[in-house]
């Protein structure tokens, strides 16, 4: 199969957003972490609204949301080519698919963390 550029820039990045937003359409309607991370960016940003938040305390909070999802993102593209190159349990699959999950791992511990430094104060 040949490799045919598309030439035109605008058409090009079209394109683009157009299968980015498929993907991020098929991330959040079939994968069960993802769904969870979305309803809690719903509830945070109706927080965020109820609370008052600053500026600055939105912008960390919409950081980590993107940060959070954008990972969650990478780690479901990892387990996906994982189990189609290898569909049985294997080891060194296994270690490379825990590897993934630990990076969504401290990026939920991230938002936590501003998510507690934001809204603790405001609760207490």
């Amino acid at each position: 199969m040949e490799f045919k550029k598309d030439e035109t820039l605008l058409t090009g990045r079209l394109k683009s957003v157009v299968y980015a937003f498929k993907g991020a359409l098929k991330l959040i309607t079939t994968e069960h972490s993802v769904m969870i991370q979305s309803s809690l960016v719903v509830i945070m940003t109706i927080a965020g609204f109820y609370f008052e938040i600053s500026t600055t305390e939105w912008m960390f909070q919409i950081l980590v949301f993107g940060l959070v999802l954008s990972i969650e993102g990478l780690n479901t593209a990892v387990e996906k080519i994982a189990d189609f190159v290898h569909p049985d349990y294997h080891e060194r699959i296994g270690f490379i698919k825990d590897i993934a999950a630990g990076a969504v791992f401290f990026a939920a511990m991230t938002a936590i963390t501003i998510g507690a430094i934001i809204y603790i104060p405001k609760i207490v």
